[in-house]
């Protein structure tokens, strides 16, 4: 139920706001990486600006989300912690012995 709810009211809207943005946004668009000399052919890319925007999203989204798993180390950390507090030892198995293969004489 909450899925479905999720895929209607967020990710359409959102699945159309980004194609119409990309629609809008199909020009081709020098990148430059050299601000000292922007006609340097050798360090500028042109590409459609939804690209741009995209990847800009994509990296923000990665950036951020190691930003966030970094920051919660110490909670991770502290749960296991508290988890092995918590829980009880585990009873350990005996050691298998292996069996005696000695010949016994038997003088009868």
């Amino acid at each position: 139920m909450f899925n479905k709810f999720m895929t209607i009211v967020v990710f359409v809207p959102l699945a159309i706001i980004l194609v119409a943005l990309a629609v809008a946004n199909r020009a081709a668009v020098p990148f430059t990486i050299d601000p000292f000399n922007p006609g340097s052919a050798g360090l500028t890319v042109t590409m459609p600006l939804f690209v741009y925007i995209f990847a800009a999203l994509g990296i923000g989204l990665i950036v951020g989300s190691l930003a966030t798993w970094l920051r919660q180390g110490r909670y991770r950390k502290l749960a296991r912690r508290n988890q092995e507090i918590q829980e009880p030892p585990k009873p350990q198995a005996a050691p298998a012995t292996a069996p005696s293969t000695a010949l016994v004489r038997n003088d009868g």
